[in-house]
């Protein structure tokens, strides 16, 4: 019985998936299975045969395989292993290459014999890549093939380089490398416009005579591209869909990497539910997307055919579901972010009481808060709360380097027309200009770069601030350290990070706590300062009275928004407060027309945040409610 309803959760799956709370548990489980081939080679006194990869995916696996032969004793003597890719042209050396990543990770930290380590060669001259790539294939066969080959996914659906329009039969070659890719990578080369257009890669046909392959992936940026790969029908458009032709293959996730597969985000489809008061609301929303109707209209036999018959068996008719459903909803909607005085707030998203609340905006950059939620913030501050905003991180990395010389030149001319002595800005400003022409993709910057870099966006917040309506005393820069030693440590630790922020907190007693939820920025800023507010709330929970009346909302809007039935508070934005937002998101000139780190969305940032809340809008107002021009969208924590 267990197995068929295995199937049945899984019938929309076309090959084997596994999946884990979490990341670091996952990372764990393949690390072991890796060292399990290794200590069953060693007691055969076999080669084991292991095909890597690079990037964010496998840097887990690699810790833990680091830790066992540190703990553990697990030697690598015996091990010969395969990269699967490396850009091309690259040295060796530069910090970008898959040598550099895997002396990083992995190799400078264990036993392994650097004679048995394959990397493919980004030195090579053009005409020498055809035979050196057959060469590559024939030291694999020559070795007795993969045991196990892992993998990561790229946002494309490729494996390897092996990108849209790869054939399944394909070998070691070089590639063009799609424009998305190039993209992604952009953070780690300083720009996308630095990112190598080729590289070599093994071919799926490579790939799949792994006698073993995991393919891992983790966060909810994977989990579009893993529905594809998992349950889409077979395409070069997605390369990893050939997998689903291996009878060798896993696909090794976390929960956010498995929320877009059937089972997980639609799971009536598939079984029987627990109708929880989460799991109806999101079915109802759903149901009413699905139809293109107003919840209001949806019938019995909408709910019937739609696999949600046993809902409304057990609590139907539907438009008893309908009513709840929709007043939920409408619950939801508020003009009033910090509470509405002297109003009945019993369904309403935030207390009446006090009238005149505490607020702390934490944003991870510095533009953070007015693009994603800049109305809201306006609004706050309209309605007589004392407000203020805490930016967590300099952003000193996201300002052009043209910029920095830009605003030097400026400041050597102020104190020219004022009298004052420029010799030492102009020396300065050439010891700039020096490096910058010298400088290599990623290179750390010298430390005054870095402080003018600083500056610029620290001006902008400021003037931003001021525009939604705040005093200078209600401005707060904690440039935390973990952000200024992440340039140069690997995992900085957030202990100092995490006192700052507390004392801040201390300081102010906030009713309401603002802190971003979208963790998708291709930084990884987000998550972090998150994680860093969190941890502090948490601490002081134990011993301040006032943390029991402190509620933490978290905001969207820089990178992606909250999906409909996430949604518990959402703030309507009139036509005129949707400019307000738009000079706020202004202030930030140096954040505007082309950002340095834009991610994959190529929209600027005040064009992606009225079409995200305009799309807030338009999803309510499909559901039945009122056409709003726009909307805010938070969703609040829960710390029990």
């Amino acid at each position: 019985m267990k197995r068929l309803n295995l199937l049945e959760e899984t019938r929309y799956e076309k090959l084997p998936v596994t999946v884990f709370k979490n990341k670091d548990i996952a990372s764990r489980k393949v690390a072991e299975r890796i060292a399990a081939i290794i200590r069953k080679k060693q007691e055969s006194g076999e080669m084991a045969i292991l095909g890597l990869a690079t990037g964010a995916t496998p840097v887990g696996v690699y810790d833990e395989l680091v830790r066992m032969h540190r703990e553990e004793g697990l030697s690598f003597q015996n091990v010969i292993t395969f990269n699967l890719d490396e850009y091309y042209p690259m040295r060796p050396t530069s910090r970008q290459s898959y040598v550099y990543y895997m002396n990083d990770q992995l190799f400078n930290h264990i036993d392994i014999k650097p004679e048995n380590v394959n990397i493919p060669d980004g030195t090579l001259e053009k005409d020498e890549i055809h035979d050196y790539c057959l060469r590559y294939e024939q030291k694999i066969t020559d070795a007795g093939g993969l045991d196990l080959q892992i993998l990561g996914i790229g946002r494309t659906g490729h494996i390897g380089f092996n990108e849209p329009g790869s054939a399944p039969n394909s070998g070691t070659r070089l590639v063009t490398l799609d424009d998305l890719t190039r993209r992604d990578a952009s953070r780690d080369f300083g720009g996308k416009e630095n990112v190598p257009t080729k590289a070599i890669t093994m071919g799926i046909g490579t790939i799949f005579k792994a006698r073993e392959i995991i393919l891992m992936a983790w966060s909810g940026k994977k989990a579009p591209i893993i529905n594809k790969a998992v349950e889409g029908s077979m395409s070069s458009d997605v390369p990893a869909t050939f997998l689903q032709n291996s009878d060798n293959v896993e696909f090794v996730l976390d929960e956010d990497a498995a929320a877009e597969l059937t089972r997980f985000d639609t799971p009536w489809l598939v079984k029987d539910c627990v109708w929880d008061a989460a799991m109806i609301k999101k079915a109802v929303i759903w149901l009413s997307k699905t139809l293109d109707k107003p919840i209001l209209k949806l019938t019995d036999e909408d709910y019937n055919n739609h696999g949600m018959a046993q809902l409304v068996v057990d609590q139907g008719p539907a438009y008893d579901i309908n009513i709840h459903i929709f007043n939920k909803i409408q619950h939801t909607i508020t003009g009033w972010p910090g509470g509405k005085p002297k109003a009945d707030d019993s369904q309403r998203p935030e207390r009446a009481e006090p009238a005149k609340k505490r607020v702390i905006i934490f944003s991870p950059h510095p533009d953070d808060d007015v693009i994603s939620m800049g109305g809201t913030f306006i609004r706050l501050v309209d309605q007589g709360h004392d407000v203020h905003v805490a930016y967590q991180t300099s952003g000193n990395t996201a300002i052009w380097d043209h910029d920095v010389l830009r605003y030097m030149e400026f400041a050597i001319d102020f104190n020219s027309s004022i009298g004052e002595n420029t010799s030492h800005l102009e020396s300065l400003y050439e010891e700039m200009r020096k490096f910058l022409d010298k400088k290599e993709p990623n290179d750390i910057d010298m430390k005054e770069i870095l402080d003018v870099k600083g500056f610029i966006r620290k001006s902008e917040a400021i003037a931003g601030a001021r525009y939604c309506g705040l005093s200078d005393d209600q401005i707060h820069f904690m440039k935390l350290p973990f952000y200024e030693r992440g340039k140069v440590e690997k995992n900085p630790d957030t202990e100092e990070d995490i006192r700052l922020t507390m004392d801040l907190l201390q300081k102010y007693k906030p009713h309401q706590v603002y802190a971003a939820g979208d963790f998708a920025d291709p930084h990884g800023t987000h998550i972090k300062c998150f994680k860093i507010v969190n941890e502090a709330l948490l601490r002081l929970r134990e011993t301040e009275e006032w943390t029991k009346d402190c509620w933490l909302w978290l905001y969207r809007g820089a990178w992606h928004e909250f999906e409909t039935h996430e949604i518990e508070m959402a703030v309507p934005l009139s036509p005129q407060e949707v400019m307000r937002k738009r000079q706020a998101i202004f202030q930030h000139q140096s954040q505007k027309d082309t950002p340095v780190f834009p991610g994959e969305d190529q929209r600027e940032f005040w064009v992606r945040a009225e079409e995200r809340n305009r799309e807030t809008a338009v999803s309510y107002h499909n559901l039945g409610f009122a056409d709003y021009e726009a909307m805010e969208a938070f969703v609040r924590w829960k710390f029990d």
